[in-house]
């Protein structure tokens, strides 16, 4: 039968465990060498009982000085310092009296007197309780370092998630407001059938925004589907003004990307394309694999960047001369592209040849296998076309 594997457990998560466990070894592996040093020396087989009496006193006092510098630690420096000086000195002199005390009652016979037994262990218990010390503040230093590092990851990774939040839903209030004028528009003409039709896919496609997590990442084919949930929404109001292509490579599909990441580039080129021109404009969407990057391209047909135009210019820029100011649109890409792949993504923006703008997002690809597929209402789902 096959065994899990156990998660790794970091060895101060429980630092309360972790504190027992570095007692009993550290105050036994003194125990061991104290135990072989004098059994190196022919000290007597009874002589045990005096190391393992010392090693209890130790362990008892760095227990008793464990809970002083746990109120100490957090004080400041001077306090710590100070008050630790003293409080190890009154330890270290009281086990070495203990240590004294025992030792001349195993040797009777012992010219040496107490004074001199006394300050024979001395420096021996000054060792011991003094690495114990310096142990204990280095340890606990340590742990206090790693959880203010485990703090400020948290708080920027909450940071980092409420700056995606608030961009994800940064929806451009003209669109609502297009949206639904044209609903209102429609049902004052009493047709009714239309209205209803575009309020239902406005419905859906504003759940999708507000139920879909704003740092979740979809396949191609979900951002596709999506984008014609909204293009069948803006072509109910310019119709045959509005053309739209899709060029999606197959194996392109399955790449991860930000949601609603093309919904403002479309929403731009309907703005800035489609809507000043009389006979509008198409807009085409590219997605292929170039390399290891996943490659999408939404470009237009219609009039282009004014001449002088400085494409990097272009995010968070609103101009009354500039037919393509783009207010926080792009800068809004610009920045969740920045915040979820750093410097290892593409976001471009230029006059085509051919005429028209085409705004190009490269990020790396990742695949996702089995998908699941974008829900949409049956109405949007019938409408959708690849080529419109």
């Amino acid at each position: 039968m096959a065994m899990l594997p156990l998660p790794p457990t970091p060895f101060f998560g429980n630092k309360n465990r972790a504190f027992w466990r570095l007692q009993f070894l550290g105050w036994g592996g003194a125990m061991l060498l104290r135990a072989l040093s004098s059994i190196a020396n022919a000290q007597p087989w009874s002589f045990l009982i005096i190391v393992l009496i010392a090693t209890i006193t130790g362990f008892s006092l760095s227990l008793i000085l464990s809970v002083i510098y746990r109120a100490l630690i957090n004080r400041r420096a001077i306090v710590t310092w100070g008050v630790t000086a003293v409080v190890l000195a009154i330890a270290v002199g009281l086990y070495a009296f203990i240590d004294s005390w025992v030792i001349s009652l195993y040797r009777t016979s012992n010219d040496a007197g107490f004074a001199q037994l006394f300050l024979g262990v001395f420096y021996l218990d000054l060792t011991l309780l003094g690495a114990w010390s310096a142990l204990y503040y280095a340890i606990n230093f340590y742990i206090q370092v790693e959880e203010q590092n485990d703090q400020l990851i948290q708080l920027e990774n909450q940071a980092t998630s409420a700056q995606l939040a608030m961009l994800r839903y940064q929806l451009n209030p003209h669109f609502l407001f297009n949206t639904l004028n044209s609903i209102s528009t429609l049902v004052l003409l009493k047709q009714t059938e239309p209205a209803n039709a575009m309020l239902s896919r406005l419905s859906s496609f504003l759940r999708y925004t507000l139920i879909n997590e704003p740092t979740a990442r979809v396949t191609v084919a979900q951002e596709i589907e999506t984008l014609k949930l909204y293009l069948d929404i803006e072509r109910m109001r310019f119709e045959e003004r509005l053309r739209t292509e899709f060029r999606v490579e197959e194996e392109a599909k399955q790449g991860l990307m930000p949601s609603l990441l093309l919904q403002p580039l479309v929403e731009n080129a309907i703005k800035y394309a489609v809507s000043p021109l009389e006979e509008g404009a198409q807009i085409t969407i590219d997605a292929q694999l170039v390399g290891g990057m996943l490659r999408v391209t939404v470009s237009d047909t219609g009039p282009g960047l004014p001449p002088g135009t400085d494409p990097s210019k272009l995010f968070g820029v609103t101009s009354e001369s500039s037919k393509h100011s783009t207010g926080v649109g792009l800068a809004n890409i610009r920045d969740r592209l920045a915040q979820a792949y750093g410097e290892n993504q593409r976001f471009e923006i230029a006059d085509r040849p051919e005429g028209g703008v085409a705004v190009v997002v490269e990020l790396p690809f990742e695949a996702r296998e089995n998908a699941p597929a974008v829900s949409v209402s049956p109405a949007s789902s019938a409408s959708a076309q690849a080529v419109a």
